[in-house]
């Protein structure tokens, strides 16, 4: 039975879709068409409740988080309504984006940000806290711009940029505010694809989840979390947890699986066991 939170309801502006036509694949999206997806507080909290059914639920096994609505992906924290905010407000509302980010980037499965329209400042940072990221081929501002607002990214910027990027390259985005197009995303690594001239960043992504989802889940998942370690650990430290995860995959019906498709010549059937 789909979870309630699956449904799409008009008022939602953070959702979870299954797409039917490749299970296993869902969409988060987001849903505040007028506001470009500014973050509002309504907006954080329904993408939190969206992001702890995804961790319980094993039918998923790659997420990909979109705009609901053509041409936009996420705008950044909603400036209007921070104005009306009290700094105990602004304070705990960082806290839960910071929270949020934290559990979409360490989901234990794969996740894609489609983004089709400007991922500035909070944007970009959730579109950073995912595995992969793909640009419609018109995407016209990707960037962090807090400096000019007199303020830094708070969002987890300055950090996951760097991991990215390296030094040099963060420092240049952040120290000028500049808005990347597309190409230049692609070109400086910020991105990991484009969409072609008569696709859309969705579509690409969902092709980029099919050749994801079509491997064993609990390898993917043993990959992920033993890449995502890679950069707080010595070589050997490294080893040895590559090695931990690895074992246990052995033994799974999946590896069983995979061995006698290759032997029958044909495409293995995963179950996530």
């Amino acid at each position: 039975m789909v979870g309630r939170r699956f449904l799409q309801t008009p008022s939602a502006e953070a959702y979870l879709e299954p797409v039917a036509s490749h299970p296993g694949i869902t969409c988060l999206s987001l849903n505040r068409p007028k506001a470009k997806n500014a973050i509002s507080l309504r907006l954080l909290k329904e993408f939190r409740e969206c992001l702890d059914s995804v961790q319980s639920d094993n039918r998923v096994r790659v997420l990909i988080v979109r705009s609901s609505t053509p041409g936009a992906f996420c705008a950044g924290a909603d400036l209007i309504e921070r104005r009306t905010m009290s700094t105990a407000q602004v304070d705990k509302f960082l806290s839960d984006l910071r929270a949020a980010l934290g559990t979409l980037e360490n989901l234990p499965v794969p996740t894609i940000a489609a983004i089709d329209g400007p991922a500035l400042g909070g944007g970009l940072e959730l579109g950073l806290a995912c595995d992969l990221r793909v640009a419609g081929h018109a995407v016209a501002k990707i960037g962090l711009p807090e400096t000019r607002l007199g303020i830094i990214p708070g969002a987890g910027g300055t950090q996951r940029i760097t991991r990215l990027l390296g030094l040099s390259k963060a420092k240049n985005l952040i120290f000028t505010a500049r808005a990347l197009n597309a190409q230049e995303a692609l070109d400086y690594g910020v991105v990991d694809y484009l969409s072609s001239p008569h696709s859309s960043a969705y579509d690409r992504a969902l092709q980029l989840a099919q050749e994801i989802g079509a491997n064993a889940p609990l390898a993917l998942k043993a990959a992920k979390q033993a890449i995502s370690r890679a950069p707080e650990l010595g070589l050997e430290s490294g080893l040895d947890f590559e090695r931990a995860a690895y074992e246990p995959l052995l033994k799974s019906k999946d590896r069983t699986e995979a061995l006698e498709a290759f032997r029958q010549k044909r495409a293995p059937v995963f179950t996530g066991e």
